[in-house]
């Protein structure tokens, strides 16, 4: 069988899959960097905390098996990853919302290496229009409108205050945007084809809060 027919076994993959393969990804360019060329599922696991036979239930959808007593190939495991998570090509994106937190993520270099590209932000405060951060520009808000149906971008980040995430999200969606990561607190309600990945930094404050206040007790 063919690479090219092996990786079109590629399956769709539940959300706790799809958050530990980053995880897998970074681990295994390590050990590339190692020298090593064979690994098994075992050791992954044995370094990451899970159980080999979860190990293999992950990495099998990415169409990539290993092999009895020589376990998956390093090199074909971080291109079926990277093939499978996105991280090979460029995705577009456009940020609203130039505050402290959309400023961070513009600086954060690493998301290039993830396949995430910002190509402008936007903001409606005039003291940061015009600013360029991280090699992004920061443009004023109504230019959203003419440049997605130049660039038919698919992917929008929200970085708004909370009292606007709901509004700007339409906006968005109105757009032509498919994919909308949503930084804020706000539970947006959008159309179900819409793809919305909530990644509230006062939820994950919370829970990291509380349960090193329960290890304390």
């Amino acid at each position: 069988m063919n690479e090219k027919r092996k990786y079109k076994t590629k399956s769709h993959a539940p959300e706790p899959t799809l958050k530990r393969l980053p995880g897998y990804l970074y681990f295994l360019e390590q050990v590339k960097e190692e020298g090593v060329l064979n690994i098994s599922a075992p050791t992954i696991g044995k370094e990451l905390d899970l159980d080999p036979t979860q190990v293999v239930k992950d990495l099998a959808v990415t169409g990539v098996k290993g092999k009895p007593r020589v376990g998956y190939n390093t090199y074909e495991l971080i291109h079926a990853l990277e093939d499978f998570l996105g991280f090979n090509k460029v995705n577009e994106a456009f940020l609203v919302g130039a505050g402290n937190l959309g400023s961070a993520l513009m600086a954060y270099q690493e998301h290039q290496s993830l396949g995430l590209k910002i190509l402008a932000a936007f903001d409606v405060d005039e003291a940061k229009i015009g600013q360029t951060i991280g090699g992004i520009h920061i443009l004023e808000y109504n230019k959203l409108f003419h440049l997605s149906g130049r660039l038919n971008v698919k992917i929008g980040i929200l970085t708004t205050p909370n009292h606007v995430a709901q509004e700007v999200a339409e906006d968005l969606v109105n757009c032509g945007i498919k994919a909308i990561w949503n930084f804020t607190s706000a539970k947006i309600n959008l159309p179900k084809e819409i793809i919305v990945q909530n990644t509230s930094m006062s939820s994950y404050a919370a829970v990291l809060l509380r349960r090193l206040n329960d290890a304390s007790l």
